[in-house]
């Protein structure tokens, strides 16, 4: 997680997020940041992301010989209750609650229902951050930074207000399979893809999924994905992935290519549940906020 030069102070003002945000539990808790889990479920069997059901376990299970697809649940109101409770009690004046786009879940609304119920509801400010996996991340970090320099919670929300617009996920993917599984495109249209090599190229933006465009081969989706990310100034960047095993090289590639990005020094994030389902193994992309 990337972070500025500014002085630190100790911060008023609790950072809270959702686990489709991808930020890694070790990180978090060092940082103190508070994820509430997504809820998963393959068949009849429902885990707490990274609290009953680890990264590792998650894409076993996903990439398994005949397993049903998975399922996500946003977190109930109670569990965003409990964790504001917890943020106030511990010394928090003030929470900014973070979470994955409103329109490919009910997480946003489950914790502005808490928020709406608890005592302190006017202390506690929610964004929507018409995104998912490490683009949400991204603007988890901005917002826990922002905090750490003594930014109220008003400001901080105003900030990311203004960096949603600039934020993406930009992402190719290996296969049609996981998002014909997950009735996103038709048998029809998977085979066709399939027998055409298709590698979709995907954005989430406004809260959507769009194709931004539908290169056949992987080599002529990766020189499309490097033409799609350098389209403008990128102020913050990491690599993100679903179980690609060549990522280190990838981002190596994307590095040499563009000295810009390789100046922002980006990190490695490891898709999970939220994107993970549809994307399916293999696949490459970045989460950026433009300049």
């Amino acid at each position: 997680m990337q972070g500025g030069g500014a002085t630190m102070v100790k911060s008023t003002v609790a950072i809270i997020t959702d686990s489709a945000s991808d930020i890694p539990p070790d990180a978090a808790k060092r940082l103190g940041i508070t994820i509430v889990p997504v809820i998963v479920s393959f068949g009849s069997e429902s885990f707490k992301v990274n609290e009953e059901l680890s990264m590792d376990q998650f894409w076993k299970r996903l990439t398994a010989p005949g397993a049903p697809f998975p399922k996500t649940a946003a977190p109930p109101p109670a569990a965003f209750t409990a964790a504001y409770d917890k943020a106030f009690a511990g010394g928090a004046k003030e929470i900014v609650s973070v979470h994955v786009a409103s329109k490919l879940s009910a997480t946003y609304r489950n914790a502005e229902i808490a928020a709406a119920d608890h005592p302190q509801s006017k202390n506690i400010h929610l964004v929507d951050t018409a995104t998912a996996s490490a683009a949400e991340g991204l603007l988890v970090a901005r917002a826990y930074h922002r905090a750490q320099e003594g930014w109220k919670a008003p400001q901080i929300v105003a900030e990311l207000g203004e960096l949603i617009p600039k934020t993406h996920v930009i992402f190719f993917l290996d296969s049609l399979d996981y998002l014909k599984a997950g009735g996103r495109i038709s048998p029809a249209r998977a085979a066709i893809g399939g027998l055409l090599s298709v590698k979709p190229i995907i954005d989430i933006i406004d809260g959507e999924v769009v194709t931004l465009d539908k290169p056949r081969t992987t080599a002529k989706a990766r020189e499309r994905f490097m033409e799609l990310i350098s389209a403008a100034p990128i102020q913050e960047l990491t690599m993100l992935h679903s179980e690609a095993p060549d990522i280190e090289a990838f981002r190596d590639e994307v590095c040499a290519r563009f000295p810009e990005i390789a100046a922002l020094k980006p990190g490695i994030v490891r898709a999970g549940a939220a994107i993970g389902p549809h994307t399916g193994p293999k696949g490459l992309g970045v989460a950026l906020i433009r300049a």
